[in-house]
């Protein structure tokens, strides 16, 4: 038998370190050639190491929150054979993750093996089991929510062990068991539990993107509110005549076309500024950023050259990037190269969001959600369809008055919808 090191492999593009996010394999564990070991991330892209050849894992050269350079010591297997090592050589880092943060077992392909759990973990099934931080929503079947009134039992504070987090009436009984509820009044006992929860991954990259953009970048942030009432008439027909063939539009085709318009007249808002070398780069095509929530943070897909992409291209475009963001399967390319972002907090709302910049743009576009409100028209107060535009702008590029032009730019294009056709 012999011993094989399996180094982090170049990522390409320049990359010289990545963040190790989770381990798949474990000490002991027997794995085989092509099945995943680890994943890693580079700047949004989580990208998964499988292993070149067939063995049994000695060590694991990294925890899971730590930044590896490209080329240490990643994994070291016992193979049949010689090995690419010699025997008696040391590893270089030979330590495995902390069991505080040592992913559940995933099921591997059906030709691979299995690993075993750890001991303290559950056996992994078809349905991997999600874990919940506190706070989140939990999701329960109306048997368990009723059970957990009567007991005085707060469910966002239990932890789920069914799929996808589901809590359980075993998870009940092992809250109670631990102490943590107690019958009448539960609700008003103090609570001094704490959960610390590592940053890392993604939600890692989005902080210190968000910390870096607004270190580097001075926002002005402007308001407007949009009559879209005209604009959502004629999404519903355009809707009622071609949605079953062509698929239903949200406002964000409408409102991505008004974009694409508007920067012909303002280029100035659709760059990039490399602020190092103070070089602000107009772009022609307009690479729409979209920023999307999933379950893992925000992420920022973008759809390639936006101007030349109709409603219904816009839209199908969105949502194929939108599922692959939330499915972890966008790819590197698709989550960089944006000139221009749009926001969107949906039915959330708000009156007035300050959107920050994604850095190295200078603009970046939120959307609210719609309400009908009385607004006078001719002396007479009728009902309208308004949504606010909240906007931010890098005011070392651009002016004050430019943004707001091209603000009022989208604003005149959503409210008289026909000029969005009309080049």
């Amino acid at each position: 038998m012999g011993q094989h090191v399996i180094k982090m492999p170049d990522i390409g593009e320049g990359i010289a370190e990545v963040e190790l996010v989770e381990w798949h394999v474990k000490p002991g564990d027997a794995v085989v050639e092509d099945q995943v070991l680890a994943d890693v991330m580079t700047d949004k892209a989580t990208v998964e190491i499988p292993s070149p050849v067939a063995g049994k894992v000695l060590a694991l050269g990294g925890k899971v929150g730590e930044v590896m350079a490209v080329g240490t010591e990643l994994i070291r297997l016992e193979v049949e054979g010689a090995g690419n090592i010699a025997a008696g050589a040391a590893p270089a880092v030979a330590r495995a993750a902390p069991a505080a943060v040592a992913p559940a077992a995933r099921p591997a392909p059906a030709a691979r093996p299995q690993p075993a759990p750890a001991p303290s973990e559950p056996a992994a099934s078809a349905t991997p089991v999600a874990r919940r931080v506190p706070g989140e929503k939990p999701i329960a079947s109306p048997a368990v929510r009723r059970r957990a009134w009567e007991l005085g039992i707060e469910l966002q504070f239990v932890q789920g062990s069914g799929a996808a987090g589901r809590v359980m009436h075993e998870d009940l009984d092992a809250y109670l068991a631990r102490g943590a509820g107690a019958q009448g009044g539960a609700r008003y006992v103090e609570r001094n539990d704490e959960q610390p929860i590592q940053v890392i991954g993604l939600r890692r990259k989005i902080a210190e993107k968000m910390q870096e953009a607004k270190r580097r970048i001075p926002h002005f942030t402007y308001v407007e509110e949009i009559d879209v009432t005209e604009l959502e008439t004629l999404r519903a027909k355009l809707n009622d005549n071609w949605g079953g063939q062509r698929g239903r539009l949200t406002v964000l085709p409408f409102l991505m076309r008004a974009i694409v318009l508007a920067v012909r007249a303002y280029p100035m808002v659709n760059a990039r500024f490399d602020d190092a070398a103070g070089v602000v780069t107009r772009h022609g095509a307009v690479h729409l950023g979209i920023a999307t929530q999933t379950d893992a943070g925000l992420m920022v897909p973008v759809v390639r050259h936006a101007e030349a992409c109709d409603l219904w291209a816009s839209a199908a475009e969105v949502a194929r990037l939108a599922e692959a963001a939330r499915r972890g399967k966008a790819s590197r390319d698709e989550l960089i190269g944006s000139t221009i972002t749009i926001t969107s907090l949906g039915a959330l709302g708000g009156i007035v969001t300050t959107p920050v910049i994604n850095h190295p743009e200078v603009a970046i576009v939120g959307v609210g959600r719609i309400v009908e409100r009385p607004v006078i028209r001719n002396g007479s107060i009728v009902a309208r369809k308004i949504m606010n535009l909240s906007s931010s702008f890098d005011h070392r590029v651009v002016d004050g008055a430019h943004g707001a032009e091209f603000v009022q730019a989208v604003r005149g294009y959503l409210e008289v919808p026909a000029t969005l056709f009309v080049d």
